[in-house]
């Protein structure tokens, strides 16, 4: 008789123990590298994205002389409109030319009109908008804050060099020059870069002036109209399918219909959006309420799931004890059921519009990608006005030339994130706020 004795391994335990030693190194390997992979992305995308929140400006005294930009002197605004930007864009040049001579900033080097390409052609047009919204400004010197141009923005965020300045028929490495004894001066300054988050998109030539305003707005407004429709709607659908509607083959149906639509690709809701609400109903094009309409038909599967889920979660016994003591199936589910699921379905909500707020190409076709320059009105006029949303306005600074648009949008990844992250923080305190064990 052979005794083998307990702490002894056999070959086939060591085999076992052998495979699941591999088992657990094959995924903490899969862990490791898909973290690596988050780091990467994220390092990415920090590194291109956090140079579009500062920006260089360039702050100089500027005065608005009234024989120049009021030649009636009667402050009347369709005299002073005949004032175009390129007549303020003489001003800046002037003003900042007799700065820079004050602050002892050697010129010699440029040419003739070359200071002025150190200033956006967005600074005229701001300009000559503050004098028409305020013609008492005339005749008075002011501090005006002026963005720099692209180029000498991307000389000091390291995207432009001396050598690819001869190349570029832009900038000259002349200005470069100059905009470096500015900044010495300190007349040139860079700083934190608030119209990143508040100003209207901006034209190819502009990208030192393109702004999320807009962006951000409409996807507020889209994501307003998705949650004033798909929670009450997704709600009240769980709500019947999973505690009044007979199970027969009618609701087999429609649950699977249910669970096909929410891995439906969102571009087919963009068709269908475009088809349905644009092309028959009528509604205008690049609006947030066609957004918010094609949104919520994609929400909608994602909320109903979850909610059914939660509403599944809660206790037969719970139901049982409502109804034996007299509640009808209304009061079983309005007071007991759906407050005990509500965490589950918040979090489901949200979620999904966390979701939502990322899609980009149902968008596309409803005519987002459109160029806005204007600010939507208040709802409810201002969900028919054109808008942009935050992940088409990401898509459109891509497609664009300039590196300076790339910066924005890596910088527009960065605020999308900050977004998403929130809901979820929210899905996650909801939960755990207001779930129960039993």
């Amino acid at each position: 008789m052979i005794r083998v004795s307990l702490f002894t391994q056999d070959p086939r335990t060591r085999a076992r123990n052998a495979t699941e030693k591999r088992f657990r190194a094959y995924g903490l390997t899969a862990i490791v590298l898909a973290l690596l992979a988050l780091l990467w992305l994220l390092i990415s995308i920090f590194s291109g994205g956090l140079p579009a929140f500062k920006q260089s400006f360039l702050t100089f005294p500027v005065t608005l002389e009234e024989s120049v930009l009021d030649k009636s002197g009667t402050r009347d605004l369709a005299v002073m409109s005949k004032a175009t930007t390129l007549t303020y864009a003489k001003v800046l040049e002037t003003a900042l030319t007799a700065e820079a001579a004050a602050k002892g900033v050697d010129l010699s080097a440029m040419k003739k009109g070359g200071l002025a390409n150190l200033i956006s052609q967005e600074s005229p047009a701001t300009l000559r908008n503050m004098v028409l919204a305020d013609p008492s400004l005339i005749g008075k010197t002011i501090e005006f804050t002026a963005l720099a141009g692209g180029r000498v923005d991307g000389y000091f965020k390291g995207r432009v060099s001396m050598d690819s300045a001869a190349l570029d028929k832009n900038t000259s490495p002349e200005q470069l020059a100059v905009a470096e004894k500015l900044k010495e001066a300190d007349i040139l300054q860079i700083r934190f870069n608030a119209g990143f988050l508040t100003m209207p998109d901006a034209s190819d030539k502009r990208p030192e002036a393109a702004g999320l305003g807009i962006a951000i707005i409409g996807s507020l407004y889209m994501m307003v109209v998705v949650l004033l429709l798909a929670l009450p709607i997704g709600v009240a659908a769980s709500v019947y399918l999973e505690e009044f509607a007979p199970k027969n083959k009618f609701t087999d149906l429609i649950e699977v219909n249910i669970a096909n639509l929410a891995a439906v690709p969102s571009i087919v809701y963009g068709i269908l959006g475009l088809a349905i609400f644009i092309n028959v109903i009528g509604l205008p094009t690049s609006a947030p309420i066609v957004g918010g309409l094609v949104l919520t038909l994609m929400t909608l599967p994602r909320i109903i799931i979850p909610t059914r889920a939660a509403l599944k979660a809660v206790p037969p016994s719970i139901r049982d004890a409502a109804l034996g003591v007299g509640a009808s199936r209304l009061q079983t589910v309005t007071h007991h059921v759906l407050p005990l699921a509500m965490p589950g379905i918040l979090t489901g909500t949200i979620i999904g519009l966390a979701q939502a707020l990322g899609e980009t190409a149902p968008l596309l076709l409803i005519g987002m990608v459109a160029f806005v320059r204007d600010f939507p009105d208040a709802p409810p006029a201002g969900l028919f006005d054109p808008a942009a949303a935050l992940p088409v306005q990401i898509y459109n600074w891509t497609t664009r030339g300039d590196p300076g648009f790339v910066e924005r949008a890596s910088g527009a990844i960065i605020v999308l994130l900050v977004f998403l992250i929130a809901m979820n923080a929210v899905a996650i305190f909801l939960r755990r706020k207001f779930e129960r064990r039993w």
